[in-house]
């Protein structure tokens, strides 16, 4: 069987090393990239710093990443809509339960795609630059238009002449957050959203119509005059604190459902820890009673609040619509730009470790990219 390199988790919690991994042939339903470039999400350190805690199903060794770009080398029995040498983008899923890491993980040289989860790449968009659109892109869609979240329609749903209502995205700067504005006004609904003084402008040029400073003691308040009686379909929350801040402004707006997309504190300064325990201990327990708290409060309030996982549009009807059909249609139109802009940190498959390292380290508006 032909090989290829990888960046390998070969043991729980350990450093990525590049190692030798054996490279599959695409099942019926899927495609075998070459992998030109890889972004980094938070999950991914997540996973490699508290996985025997968070993701105690994965076993190891693992390839983790969700998020790559690159061309297709072979595809499945099945697949119709891909051929030999295009350039695709597409939604990794090997980390996921009952998935394999080592044949569907992203960060190696050759991956498998979900057909279903995957894009054909416009001529006009660059590896590093489609790298950045998977795992945000995904989570943004699942908040806005899965059942089981804010339920809204799908862009390119034929529409009624009345206004649709306004979308709440707390957090706009972010991944997700700049992925879901831009969904939410495809759709036709109006958005507000937070962000910092910095990224206020870039988060208004996505289609934002009010932005306010999160740290503002009165963004609450600024965000609920900015909708102004309008009707409030729904929030989305990123970053801590934001679940309760949405639930401020439902709450005077008469909006009924938030989709939470952040744990209530950052897992950062355990996943950089020697050892989980007991340090765990405190930060679980801290994130269990916040998220009790929240859910309580918005089921005394009458709002549906349910956490998002990104990657569930994988057996939906929503993720293939999204990626063969909304996704192809607006970067065609311009109405779906690749954000937040790629920061390009390094080459091959031994940059990808210190890649998560600058991740974690925290960055703004950008999306920490690997060439491979």
């Amino acid at each position: 069987m032909p090989t290829h390199s990888a960046a390998t988790l070969a043991t729980p919690r350990a450093p990525l090393t590049v190692a030798s991994n054996d490279t599959p042939s695409p099942a019926a339903d899927e495609v075998l990239v070459r992998v030109r470039a890889v972004a980094i999400n938070p999950v991914d350190w997540v996973i490699q710093g508290t996985g025997p805690v968070t993701y105690r199903w994965l076993r190891t060794p693992a390839v983790l990443g969700s998020d790559l770009a690159g061309e297709v080398v072979a595809v499945g029995a099945d697949v119709t809509r891909f051929r030999v040498g295009e350039r695709v983008f597409g939604l990794a899923t090997g980390t996921d339960r009952g998935r394999d890491p080592l044949r569907e993980g992203a960060f190696q040289e050759y991956s498998t795609l979900l057909e279903r989860l995957t894009s054909p790449m416009p001529d006009d968009l660059g590896d590093e630059q489609a790298a950045v659109l998977p795992l945000g892109l995904s989570t943004a869609a699942c908040a806005l238009f899965q059942p089981q979240h804010l339920g809204l329609r799908m862009p390119g749903t034929p529409s009624s002449a009345t206004a649709p209502g306004v979308v709440v995205v707390w957090g706009g700067s972010t991944s997700v957050g700049m992925n879901a504005i831009q969904l939410a006004r495809a759709a036709g609904y109006d958005v507000v959203s937070t962000a910092s003084a910095k990224n206020a402008q870039t988060v208004r040029a996505l289609g934002a119509e009010t932005v306010v400073d999160h740290r503002s003691p009165t963004a609450v308040a600024d965000l609920v005059s900015a909708i102004d009686g309008r009707a409030v379909v729904g929030a989305v929350a990123l970053g801590a604190g934001s679940t309760d801040a949405c639930l401020d402004v439902m709450s005077r707006t008469g909006g009924a459902r938030l989709a939470m997309a952040s744990t209530p504190l950052s897992l950062d300064a355990l996943a950089g820890r020697r050892r989980l325990f007991p340090a765990m201990l405190p930060v679980f327990t801290r994130i269990g009673l916040a998220t009790l708290r929240s859910t309580l409060r918005a089921r005394r309030l009458g709002i549906r609040a349910a956490f998002v996982w990104g990657s569930s549009l994988r057996d939906d009807e929503m993720g293939p619509r999204l990626w063969r059909e909304v996704v192809p249609r607006l970067l065609a139109d311009g109405s779906l730009r690749p954000l937040p802009a790629p920061l390009v940190v390094g080459e091959g498959l031994g940059a990808v470790q210190g890649a998560l390292d600058r991740q974690r380290a925290g960055v703004s508006a950008q999306k920490v990219v690997v060439r491979l």
